[in-house]
């Protein structure tokens, strides 16, 4: 975890996003969403596989900063992340940015 702009947190995953890494990606939100911070960007540009665990594991972390006043942006996705989030239908949900910067140009 760093910080990234606009006082943003940035995890950023690496290799896959699958049932092993899952768990360890919702207990870094919530611990962020714990410590009073609620605008977390995930760069996945280190991500080379996601699988349905993965997927679950972002919308979880989406829905816990949510809820907290915040919101849960990607940034960096490959070609095969985006086919995934475009397969099940969540690019409509988890937008994929291009950059953390851009994902919460806002900021």
């Amino acid at each position: 975890m760093v910080d990234g702009p606009g006082g943003v947190v940035v995890l950023k995953p690496e290799g896959r996003l699958n049932m092993v890494a899952a768990p360890a990606v919702r207990e870094a939100v919530s611990s962020i969403v714990d410590s009073g911070r609620s605008r977390v960007a995930v760069d996945l540009s280190g991500v080379e596989f996601i699988d349905s665990s993965g997927l679950g594991a972002l919308i979880s972390g989406l829905k816990t900063t949510r809820q907290a006043g915040g919101d849960l942006r990607i940034a960096g996705a490959n070609d095969q992340v985006k086919l995934v989030l475009s397969l099940t239908n969540l690019e409509r949900v988890l937008t994929p940015y291009d950059t953390v910067e851009n994902a919460y140009g806002d900021a």
